[in-house]
Parts: C-alpha cells; structure tokens; sequence
C-alpha cells in the first residue's frame, strides 16, 4: 500500500493458528477483515441461499476431509457475512495475478506479483490434517506452501481470461497439502478438482519436479516443458504481442531456463523476474525459496534481510516491507544569475 510518502510498502504476519480451533485464526481473520472486507471476493451466486448450498456441496463433495475444518473455521467468525460460503471457495470471483515459478526436486522458488493491498500477507502454520506451512489468502486458502512430508506446490495465473464453475486454486493447493504426500498424488488430486479459472500449479518433492495446467475449460495438463517453471500462459493458448508486451510471461519463462534448474534467489529479485509495477497490480511482493525435504522457507526482497521460517523453528511477528521507494523529487529549477548593470 502506498504510505504518505509515497513509498509503497507491505506489512507481512507470521501466526501459528495452530487447527484453527482456539482463536488465533479467527484473530487474523479479523485482523485482515478491518482492512479489506473479505465479502468482495465472493461472486453473485453465492450471495443467495440456494448458492450457499451449492457451494457447500461442491466442497464437500471434492474435499470431504476438510469439510469438518472447514466448519470448525467458520463457527470462530459467526459475525463473518456468508463466512461459511467464503471459507468454501466454491463461489468466489475470479481474481488475475502475475507470477513467475520454478522447481527442481526438494525447492520451488517462486515470486508472487498482485496488488499490495489485496494480498493477505499471513504466513501461517497450520495443523488442520497435517502440519503446513504458507503463504495464506483468502482467509485460509494457500497462493504457495509445503507441508511436513517434503511437498510444496505454488500458483500462477494462466494467462486466459475465461471464468467457468469450480474451486478457487487456493482452496485446491490447500487441498493438496493436506492430504497428498507426493508430486504424483498431487497431480492426480488435482486432476479430480473442478478450478474456475486457468492456473499453472508447479510442484516439488524430493524426487520429482513438475508443472501442470488447469482450467475450467481444459483438462489437467502436465507441461512437457524439462524445467518444471510456469509465469503466466498456457499450451492451450497461443501468446499474443499485446499480452506480451503486458506481461511479458515469455521472457520470464525464458529468464527462468536460462539461469538452469537451481536458479539464484537474486535472479527472482531482478528484473524481468522481480517487476516493480505496482501501480498497475502486477508489482512483486515477495520471493518465496521453499526446500521441503529441510522443512524450510525463505522470503526475500530486495535490499532487506531474509524471513526464513521452518517447521522446527517457526517464529511468529510481523514485517514491514518497502516494496518501491518514494519517487525522486524533481530537482529544483535553476534560478537565473542577476547581471548587474
């Protein structure tokens, strides 16, 4: 958000909540809520009573196992409007973000470009099935994460500007790292999700390294691509220049591939990996180094000491980050030399 400055800054929290059952969930939730009504997010359909039911059903249709947690969640915000439909994310708007991610087995590094003021900014450990640890949004869905078994798995939007029925993917990542252990059971695990818009899911393990593509008007589709990397197109669509010259996706799938399969933390935090146009919503908030196998996480920005955050050490505070500095003051015009007479 931009301060009075002008500097454009984010405040990141790290909280422990824990199953989600004794009030620190619910707290940050609320926390959140004070800045931005999480209400916005939820579409049309999901506003009525006959939507509610359908989106509970769609949830608990896919994602049986966490329907207890799911209601275990919404009882510890009953003043959240339609809280329980919102922690379903079977009803939400859709929402295009940036992105740029790669993987090799044991690490997924990734940056996540979206409008500083729409992102959550909690970094949480959660014991809801299983130990995880993430990027949470969307009140406890997951933009990256991993969990104690050595899985993590990351977002990007696919570059398709289509909407259909289904699950946000933050719902769905968090799905995976409930209850999936390995690349290869996340991948099917997501081939049986309905997600609504396109998205590139890349994940790791200590053994594998993959991306998929998914969308409400496609099939999982596993990217033939050697490097396991994704920013924000898919095979199902050509690049057109406009988007390009936009979002310049090819070029970062390109910077990833040439810097190989165990890319710098400091390539993610140049450009045309790190992107700075935050006045326009695609600005890079954060660098995320995942290493699973370690149980270990980093987030990074330039200029500014690393978060590192674990299962065996976790630590709970908050941070202020300065994302852009405040524009250069113009230099003073030059005042004329008198002549004397």
């Amino acid at each position: 958000m931009l301060d009075h400055a002008g500097r454009v800054e984010k405040t990141f929290k790290a909280v422990d909540v824990g199953d989600g059952g004794d009030g620190r969930w619910a707290a940050r939730v609320r926390e959140v809520a004070k800045e931005s009504d999480p209400a916005k997010w939820l579409a049309d359909e999901g506003r009525t009573p006959e939507g509610a039911v359908r989106a509970k059903e769609l949830f608990a249709r896919h994602m049986p196992e966490l329907l207890p947690v799911l209601e275990r969640l919404a009882a510890q915000v009953p003043e959240m409007a339609a809280g329980e439909t919102l922690l379903t994310h079977a009803a939400a708007k859709p929402f295009w973000s940036g992105c740029t991610q790669t993987a090799r087995p044991g690490r997924l590094l990734r940056n996540y470009d979206f409008p500083p003021e729409a992102c959550e900014g909690s970094i949480v450990r959660s014991h809801f099935l299983r130990p995880v640890i993430g990027m949470q949004d969307g009140a406890w869905g997951l933009l990256d994460g991993m969990n104690d078994a050595g899985l993590a798995v990351s977002l990007t939007f696919g570059g398709r500007f289509v909407h259909g029925p289904g699950l946000s993917i933050l719902i769905a990542l968090r799905y995976v790292l409930e209850t999936c252990t390995t690349v290869d059971e996340a991948v099917e695990c997501l081939r049986g999700l309905p997600i609504c818009i396109p998205q590139n899911v890349t994940l790791t393990d200590p053994d594998r390294a993959v991306t998929v593509q998914v969308g409400p008007d496609i099939p999982l589709t596993v990217d033939p691509d050697p490097v396991a990397c994704a920013a924000n197109h898919q095979l199902a669509a050509p690049v057109s220049p406009e988007q390009e010259a936009g979002s310049r996706t090819l070029a970062r799938v390109a910077a990833i591939r040439a810097a190989g399969p165990d890319t710098p933390v400091a390539t993610m935090l140049r450009p045309p990996l790190h992107r700075r146009e935050y006045d326009e919503g695609f600005g890079t908030l954060y660098t995320a180094d995942y290493r699973p196998t370690d149980g270990e996480v980093g987030y990074h920005w330039p200029d500014t000491e690393p978060w590192t955050q674990s299962f065996a050490a976790f630590h709970e505070g908050a941070r202020t980050i300065e994302l852009a500095p405040a524009p250069a003051l113009p230099e003073p015009a030059a005042t004329p030399a008198s002549s004397a007479d």
